[in-house]
Protein backbone atom coordinates (compact mmCIF):
# COMPACT_ATOMS: atom_id res chain seq x y z
CA UNK A 1 0.00 0.00 0.00
CA UNK A 2 1.28 3.42 -1.12
CA UNK A 3 2.17 6.18 1.71
CA UNK A 4 -0.71 8.61 1.93
CA UNK A 5 0.56 12.42 0.45
CA UNK A 6 -0.12 13.49 4.16
CA UNK A 7 2.34 11.04 6.05
CA UNK A 8 5.04 11.77 3.00
CA UNK A 9 8.18 13.77 4.40
CA UNK A 10 8.07 17.50 3.93
CA UNK A 11 10.89 19.26 2.13
CA UNK A 12 11.16 23.26 2.38
CA UNK A 13 14.04 25.35 1.34
CA UNK A 14 14.33 28.81 0.71
CA UNK A 15 17.48 30.57 -0.97
CA UNK A 16 18.58 33.89 -2.53
CA UNK A 17 20.11 34.07 -6.07
CA UNK A 18 23.24 35.17 -5.20
CA UNK A 19 25.12 37.57 -8.35
CA UNK A 20 27.37 34.79 -10.16
CA UNK A 21 24.03 32.68 -11.20
CA UNK A 22 22.20 36.05 -12.21
CA UNK A 23 20.32 35.40 -15.58
CA UNK A 24 20.24 31.63 -15.96
CA UNK A 25 17.38 29.47 -16.12
CA UNK A 26 15.38 28.58 -13.21
CA UNK A 27 16.43 24.26 -12.73
CA UNK A 28 20.26 25.24 -13.60
CA UNK A 29 20.24 27.82 -11.07
CA UNK A 30 18.97 25.80 -8.42
CA UNK A 31 21.01 22.60 -9.46
CA UNK A 32 24.06 24.63 -9.01
CA UNK A 33 22.58 25.76 -5.34
CA UNK A 34 21.36 22.25 -4.52
CA UNK A 35 24.35 20.12 -5.59
CA UNK A 36 22.91 17.21 -3.25
CA UNK A 37 19.85 17.07 -5.42
CA UNK A 38 19.46 15.89 -9.10
CA UNK A 39 18.72 18.17 -11.64
CA UNK A 40 15.97 15.72 -12.56
CA UNK A 41 14.31 15.72 -8.97
CA UNK A 42 14.43 19.86 -8.83
CA UNK A 43 12.79 19.65 -12.82
CA UNK A 44 10.03 17.58 -11.11
CA UNK A 45 9.81 19.89 -8.73
CA UNK A 46 8.99 22.47 -10.62
CA UNK A 47 6.66 21.08 -12.73
CA UNK A 48 4.38 20.28 -10.20
CA UNK A 49 4.80 24.07 -9.08
CA UNK A 50 6.07 23.33 -6.01
CA UNK A 51 9.12 26.14 -6.90
CA UNK A 52 8.43 29.81 -6.44
CA UNK A 53 10.53 32.57 -7.48
CA UNK A 54 9.31 35.89 -5.68
CA UNK A 55 6.07 34.24 -4.67
CA UNK A 56 5.57 33.71 -7.89
CA UNK A 57 5.24 29.82 -10.09
CA UNK A 58 8.17 30.05 -12.67
CA UNK A 59 8.89 27.60 -15.61
CA UNK A 60 11.99 25.66 -15.86
CA UNK A 61 13.31 27.42 -18.51
CA UNK A 62 12.74 31.06 -17.02
CA UNK A 63 15.61 32.84 -16.00
CA UNK A 64 16.12 34.43 -12.74
CA UNK A 65 17.49 37.79 -11.56
CA UNK A 66 20.41 38.35 -8.44
CA UNK A 67 18.70 38.92 -4.96
CA UNK A 68 15.55 36.74 -6.23
CA UNK A 69 14.14 34.76 -3.44
CA UNK A 70 13.11 31.21 -4.55
CA UNK A 71 11.43 28.72 -2.01
CA UNK A 72 11.08 24.81 -2.62
CA UNK A 73 7.64 23.40 -0.42
CA UNK A 74 7.35 19.91 -1.49
CA UNK A 75 6.89 16.29 -0.36
CA UNK A 76 9.04 13.27 -1.13
CA UNK A 77 7.70 10.02 -1.83
CA UNK A 78 10.37 7.78 0.22
CA UNK A 79 8.04 4.34 0.01
CA UNK A 80 8.23 5.02 -4.05
CA UNK A 81 12.26 4.71 -3.90
CA UNK A 82 12.97 2.31 -1.20
CA UNK A 83 11.66 0.18 2.01
CA UNK A 84 13.02 0.87 5.63
CA UNK A 85 14.05 -2.66 7.04
CA UNK A 86 15.21 -3.85 10.31
CA UNK A 87 19.17 -4.25 9.53
CA UNK A 88 21.29 -3.63 13.01
CA UNK A 89 23.64 -1.06 12.54
CA UNK A 90 27.18 -0.32 14.45
CA UNK A 91 26.52 2.72 15.66
CA UNK A 92 29.65 4.87 16.52
CA UNK A 93 28.67 8.36 16.52
CA UNK A 94 25.09 10.11 16.50
CA UNK A 95 24.36 13.22 16.53
CA UNK A 96 21.80 15.87 15.18
CA UNK A 97 24.16 16.85 12.07
CA UNK A 98 25.45 13.12 10.99
CA UNK A 99 25.31 9.68 12.42
CA UNK A 100 29.14 7.47 12.09
CA UNK A 101 28.86 3.88 11.38
CA UNK A 102 30.62 1.05 11.61
CA UNK A 103 29.83 -1.51 8.35
CA UNK A 104 30.13 -5.10 8.39
CA UNK A 105 30.95 -6.37 5.59
CA UNK A 106 28.87 -8.59 3.57
CA UNK A 107 26.36 -5.30 3.75
CA UNK A 108 25.98 -3.51 0.20
CA UNK A 109 25.65 0.22 0.90
CA UNK A 110 23.02 1.36 -1.91
CA UNK A 111 20.33 -0.82 -3.65
CA UNK A 112 20.88 -1.41 -7.52
CA UNK A 113 20.72 -4.35 -9.68
CA UNK A 114 20.95 -8.12 -7.96
CA UNK A 115 20.47 -6.06 -4.68
CA UNK A 116 16.93 -4.36 -4.63
CA UNK A 117 16.80 -4.12 -0.60
CA UNK A 118 18.80 -5.33 2.40
CA UNK A 119 21.53 -2.85 2.50
CA UNK A 120 22.17 -0.01 3.77
CA UNK A 121 19.90 3.00 2.85
CA UNK A 122 17.25 0.30 4.10
CA UNK A 123 18.47 0.26 7.34
CA UNK A 124 19.47 3.56 7.46
CA UNK A 125 15.45 4.46 6.49
CA UNK A 126 14.49 2.29 9.83
CA UNK A 127 16.95 3.65 11.96
CA UNK A 128 15.69 7.64 11.22
CA UNK A 129 13.07 7.80 8.88
CA UNK A 130 13.47 11.70 8.18
CA UNK A 131 16.51 10.52 6.22
CA UNK A 132 13.80 9.67 3.81
CA UNK A 133 14.31 13.52 2.49
CA UNK A 134 18.28 13.60 2.02
CA UNK A 135 19.74 12.19 -0.59
CA UNK A 136 20.61 9.03 -0.74
CA UNK A 137 19.42 8.08 2.45
CA UNK A 138 21.99 10.74 3.91
CA UNK A 139 25.27 8.57 2.30
CA UNK A 140 28.42 10.49 1.62
CA UNK A 141 30.62 8.22 0.47
CA UNK A 142 30.61 4.76 0.26
CA UNK A 143 32.36 1.13 0.43
CA UNK A 144 32.44 -1.70 -1.14
CA UNK A 145 30.19 -4.97 -0.04
CA UNK A 146 32.72 -6.90 1.33
CA UNK A 147 34.74 -4.00 2.91
CA UNK A 148 34.22 -3.37 6.34
CA UNK A 149 34.68 0.22 8.10
CA UNK A 150 33.66 3.63 8.79
CA UNK A 151 31.09 6.02 6.54
CA UNK A 152 29.45 9.07 7.03
CA UNK A 153 25.87 9.59 6.88
CA UNK A 154 24.14 13.04 6.78
CA UNK A 155 20.68 14.15 8.84
CA UNK A 156 19.59 16.89 7.20
CA UNK A 157 20.22 18.74 4.11
CA UNK A 158 22.58 21.53 5.34
CA UNK A 159 24.44 18.49 6.47
CA UNK A 160 24.71 16.94 3.32
CA UNK A 161 25.23 19.81 1.63
CA UNK A 162 28.44 20.61 3.72
CA UNK A 163 29.95 17.43 4.31
CA UNK A 164 29.76 17.05 0.10
CA UNK A 165 31.72 20.02 0.02
CA UNK A 166 34.20 18.90 2.23
CA UNK A 167 34.56 15.47 0.71
CA UNK A 168 34.83 17.42 -2.54
CA UNK A 169 37.60 19.70 -1.59
CA UNK A 170 38.99 16.30 -0.52
CA UNK A 171 38.36 17.62 3.72
CA UNK A 172 37.44 14.75 4.29
CA UNK A 173 40.48 11.95 5.73
CA UNK A 174 39.54 8.31 5.23
CA UNK A 175 42.26 6.06 6.47
CA UNK A 176 42.20 2.46 5.77
CA UNK A 177 44.35 -0.89 6.61
CA UNK A 178 44.68 -3.90 4.26
CA UNK A 179 46.72 -7.02 4.20
CA UNK A 180 48.30 -7.69 0.62
CA UNK A 181 49.82 -10.39 -0.92
CA UNK A 182 53.30 -10.10 -1.36
CA UNK A 183 56.39 -8.43 1.06
CA UNK A 184 56.77 -4.67 0.29
CA UNK A 185 59.99 -2.89 0.42
CA UNK A 186 58.73 0.70 1.18
CA UNK A 187 55.36 2.81 1.23
CA UNK A 188 54.54 4.94 -1.67
CA UNK A 189 51.93 6.60 -3.77
CA UNK A 190 50.25 5.60 -6.74
CA UNK A 191 48.53 8.34 -9.05
CA UNK A 192 46.76 7.13 -12.49
CA UNK A 193 43.51 6.96 -14.04
CA UNK A 194 40.73 4.48 -13.07
CA UNK A 195 37.57 3.82 -15.33
CA UNK A 196 35.08 0.93 -15.79
CA UNK A 197 37.30 -2.02 -17.42
CA UNK A 198 36.75 -1.67 -21.44
CA UNK A 199 35.57 -5.68 -21.93
CA UNK A 200 34.77 -6.75 -18.25
CA UNK A 201 32.27 -4.22 -16.90
CA UNK A 202 31.83 -5.22 -13.24
CA UNK A 203 35.42 -4.38 -13.17
CA UNK A 204 37.49 -1.19 -12.56
CA UNK A 205 40.84 -0.55 -14.19
CA UNK A 206 43.83 1.61 -15.28
CA UNK A 207 42.82 3.80 -17.92
CA UNK A 208 43.36 6.59 -20.06
CA UNK A 209 39.63 7.11 -20.54
CA UNK A 210 39.19 7.76 -16.42
CA UNK A 211 39.48 9.74 -13.75
CA UNK A 212 42.34 10.66 -12.20
CA UNK A 213 43.05 8.72 -8.88
CA UNK A 214 46.04 9.23 -6.06
CA UNK A 215 46.12 6.35 -3.38
CA UNK A 216 49.02 6.97 -0.39
CA UNK A 217 50.18 3.71 1.71
CA UNK A 218 52.84 2.59 4.18
CA UNK A 219 54.18 -0.06 5.83
CA UNK A 220 52.34 -1.28 9.37
CA UNK A 221 54.36 -4.64 9.29
CA UNK A 222 55.62 -7.03 6.72
CA UNK A 223 55.36 -10.78 7.28
CA UNK A 224 57.37 -13.59 5.11
CA UNK A 225 54.59 -13.54 2.15
CA UNK A 226 52.34 -10.72 3.23
CA UNK A 227 52.24 -7.47 4.05
CA UNK A 228 49.92 -5.06 6.44
CA UNK A 229 49.67 -1.87 5.16
CA UNK A 230 48.11 1.44 6.23
CA UNK A 231 46.39 3.42 3.61
CA UNK A 232 45.10 6.69 2.72
CA UNK A 233 42.58 8.10 0.00
CA UNK A 234 43.39 11.87 -2.02
CA UNK A 235 40.20 10.70 -4.26
CA UNK A 236 37.85 8.31 -4.11
CA UNK A 237 37.19 6.46 -7.42
CA UNK A 238 35.05 3.09 -7.39
CA UNK A 239 37.49 0.20 -5.94
CA UNK A 240 40.32 2.87 -5.71
CA UNK A 241 42.33 0.88 -3.20
CA UNK A 242 41.84 -2.75 -4.59
CA UNK A 243 42.20 -1.67 -8.59
CA UNK A 244 45.68 0.54 -7.13
CA UNK A 245 47.07 -2.81 -5.09
CA UNK A 246 46.06 -4.88 -7.78
CA UNK A 247 48.32 -2.93 -10.02
CA UNK A 248 51.57 -2.78 -8.36
CA UNK A 249 51.11 -6.59 -8.17
CA UNK A 250 50.06 -6.43 -4.74
CA UNK A 251 46.04 -7.28 -4.49
CA UNK A 252 44.25 -7.51 -1.14
CA UNK A 253 44.10 -10.88 0.20
CA UNK A 254 40.29 -12.11 -0.34
CA UNK A 255 40.21 -10.12 -3.33
CA UNK A 256 37.38 -11.90 -5.21
CA UNK A 257 37.94 -9.76 -8.47
CA UNK A 258 41.75 -7.97 -8.70
CA UNK A 259 43.19 -11.17 -7.16
CA UNK A 260 41.71 -13.72 -5.17
CA UNK A 261 44.12 -16.69 -7.17
CA UNK A 262 46.78 -14.95 -5.77
CA UNK A 263 45.53 -14.77 -1.87
CA UNK A 264 47.97 -18.36 -1.64
CA UNK A 265 51.64 -17.85 -1.31
CA UNK A 266 53.57 -20.87 -1.68
CA UNK A 267 54.88 -22.03 1.46
CA UNK A 268 52.49 -20.31 3.76
CA UNK A 269 51.58 -23.16 6.70
CA UNK A 270 48.34 -25.25 6.77
CA UNK A 271 46.63 -22.92 9.49
CA UNK A 272 47.36 -19.88 7.46
CA UNK A 273 46.15 -21.33 4.00
CA UNK A 274 42.89 -22.79 6.04
CA UNK A 275 42.20 -19.05 7.34
CA UNK A 276 42.72 -17.59 3.80
CA UNK A 277 40.89 -20.08 2.06
CA UNK A 278 37.77 -19.91 3.84
CA UNK A 279 38.00 -16.02 3.89
CA UNK A 280 34.29 -14.49 2.44
CA UNK A 281 35.38 -11.21 2.38
CA UNK A 282 38.46 -9.14 1.07
CA UNK A 283 41.32 -7.49 3.65
CA UNK A 284 40.27 -4.35 3.50
CA UNK A 285 39.18 -2.19 6.59
CA UNK A 286 38.02 1.58 6.51
CA UNK A 287 39.62 2.08 10.18
CA UNK A 288 39.72 6.10 10.49
CA UNK A 289 37.82 9.19 9.81
CA UNK A 290 38.60 12.83 9.91
CA UNK A 291 36.19 15.70 9.01
CA UNK A 292 34.81 18.84 10.33
CA UNK A 293 31.40 18.92 12.27
CA UNK A 294 28.66 20.49 9.38
CA UNK A 295 27.54 23.03 12.10
CA UNK A 296 30.47 23.10 15.25
CA UNK A 297 32.84 23.44 12.69
CA UNK A 298 34.83 20.95 15.17
CA UNK A 299 37.51 18.18 13.54
CA UNK A 300 36.58 15.62 14.48
CA UNK A 301 38.48 11.98 14.39
CA UNK A 302 36.69 8.51 14.23
CA UNK A 303 38.16 4.91 14.82
CA UNK A 304 37.23 1.64 14.50
CA UNK A 305 38.90 -0.89 15.31
CA UNK A 306 40.11 -3.90 12.80
CA UNK A 307 37.32 -7.15 12.63
CA UNK A 308 37.56 -10.26 13.99
CA UNK A 309 38.51 -11.58 10.64
CA UNK A 310 41.27 -9.45 9.98
CA UNK A 311 42.65 -10.16 13.27
CA UNK A 312 42.30 -13.68 13.02
CA UNK A 313 43.97 -13.55 10.02
CA UNK A 314 46.98 -11.18 11.36
CA UNK A 315 46.94 -14.08 14.28
CA UNK A 316 47.97 -16.61 11.73
CA UNK A 317 50.28 -14.43 9.65
CA UNK A 318 52.36 -13.81 13.16
CA UNK A 319 52.60 -17.49 13.46
CA UNK A 320 53.27 -18.30 10.10
CA UNK A 321 56.42 -16.40 10.89
CA UNK A 322 57.09 -17.61 13.63
CA UNK A 323 57.65 -21.33 12.23
CA UNK A 324 60.06 -19.52 10.01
Amino acid sequence: MRESPRHMPKLQLKIVVPDALAGQRLDRTLAKLYLEHSRVRIQSWIKAGDVTVNKTIYRQRDTVNSGDVIEIKTKIDARHEHQAEAIKLNIVHEDEAFIIINKPAGLVVHPGAGNPDHTLVNALLHFDESLAVVPRAGIIHRLDKDTSGLLVIARTLPSHTALVKQLQRRAIKREYQAIVCGQLISGGSITNKIGRHPRQRIKMAITDNGKIATTHYRIIKKYKHYTHLHVQLETGRTHQIRVHLAHIKHPIVGDPVYGYHQSLRKGIDASLRNIISHCNRQALHASALTLTHPTTKQVMQFIAELPDAMQTLITALNNDDATA
